[in-house]
């Protein structure tokens, strides 16, 4: 992928600018309540504007500390949504408080019921072959009016393939959808998005990881009672120990060391006056 900011073409440009914006961990996280994000996101769908959403956890801070690509991704998002109880704890322990969690997993559901009540239509890209056509189904079930434009799953490792990678691009554009939702996990669908959201014609791409096969009961979700409790990850843990186990126990415990910058210097070494949202 390109180290550069991509072209948006001739579409309104999306900013974070007017929004009430933190920084945690430097990252720029939108301070919103539900309501106040689906104004601001059904307001960005009619003006015709196009940009892609970001909602960071605990694994995303330690990716976006890491990774140089992956913070040009977030300071280009049109918002910036905390998806993560321990991000509230964090913004409370910091003096930052977070007004509400908005999980992309959640904002799927939301995002459907407006479009089903607003005539836009919607794209499903990612997951594997099949979980998104049923996917489909359910939301259409759910949100009676929804218009699924398309379902495409790529090959793995699509977007080093420029052929295939356009093949991505063109379904989407093709179907022409107003909202995209990209299940291709973390930092890729992320890093994608930021990418080629403006070549869909989409208005609006969102990051939903395993959005997909939560809904379409492929994997099962963790209980209500451990999402508001910030237990979602180790229910993750239990369901994929190894892949799981290695990502939040291993690589997210350098979220230690976040927590000490955060309290010593309250941004990391890296900020610079030209990445303040």
């Amino acid at each position: 992928m390109s180290d550069t900011t991509p072209d948006s073409g001739d579409a309104p440009r999306c900013t974070m600018d007017g929004l009430e914006t933190i920084r945690l961990f430097n990252m720029p996280i939108n301070n919103l309540t539900l309501e106040e994000t689906l104004s601001n996101i059904g307001a960005h769908i009619e003006a015709g504007k196009q940009g892609y959403v970001v909602t960071p956890n605990v694994d995303h801070a330690v990716e976006y500390a890491k990774n140089e690509l992956f913070r040009q991704a977030y300071q280009n998002a049109c918002f910036v949504l905390a998806d993560g109880v321990p991000l509230l704890w964090a913004g409370k322990l910091f003096g930052k408080p977070i007004k509400e969690k908005i999980s992309g997993s959640d904002l799927l559901y939301w995002l459907s019921d407006y479009a089903a009540q607003h005539g836009h239509s919607i794209f499903l890209l990612g997951a594997a072959e099949g979980v998104g056509e049923e996917a489909g189904r359910i939301l259409q079930e759910t949100y009676p009016g929804l218009k699924v434009a398309g379902t495409y799953s790529p090959p793995l490792g699509f977007e080093k393939d420029p052929v295939e990678n356009q093949k991505a691009i063109d379904a989407i554009k093709e179907s022409g959808a107003a909202i995209c939702y990209t299940a291709l996990g973390a930092p890729k669908q992320d890093l994608w998005n930021w990418q080629y959201h403006a070549e869909t014609g989409a208005n609006l791409c969102l990051g939903i990881g395993a959005s997909l096969d939560f809904v379409s009961g492929r994997v099962r979700r963790a209980p209500v009672w451990m999402q508001r409790c910030g237990l979602e990850w180790t229910w993750r843990i239990l369901q994929e120990p190894v892949r799981m186990g290695k990502r939040y126990l291993i690589r997210d415990a350098y979220v230690l060391v976040l927590l000490w910058r955060e309290w010593r210097h309250g941004s990391p070494p890296w900020n610079t006056p030209d990445q303040t949202a």
